[in-house]
């Protein structure tokens, strides 16, 4: 499984739409543990694009503060799952939250 997480200066951005660029965290669910993690710039804000170029890198599951409900939708055409509403950690504490059911979400704090 891999997870993509929208970094600001190392930590969850929570406008996602904006981010700096990308943690993309390998993980083994059965095992409950990362097995990998890189970062890449994120491309240039177009509406509609994150979701192909998060595909293309074989991403099935964003974890975001805050998303846009047709961001959301787009995801879903291509079948990546999306949890809104995360706190602004580094990559390795909101995935290891996750991983053991410890991750507290709140709202999504995006309001279009």
């Amino acid at each position: 499984m891999r997870i993509a997480i929208p970094l600001a200066e190392g930590r969850l951005a929570m406008h996602f739409g904006h981010c700096q660029e990308f943690a993309f965290v390998e993980v083994d669910p059965e095992e409950k543990r990362i097995t990998a993690q890189s970062t890449e710039a994120a491309p240039a804000h177009e509406p509609g694009l994150l979701p192909k170029w998060l595909a293309e890198h074989g991403v099935s599951m964003i974890v975001a503060g805050g998303m846009g409900r047709r961001a959301q939708d787009l995801f879903a055409q291509q079948d990546i799952q999306v949890l809104t509403g995360a706190p602004a950690l580094d990559p390795e504490s909101i995935v290891g939250q996750y991983l053991d059911g410890t991750l507290a979400t709140g709202d999504n704090l995006c309001d279009h």
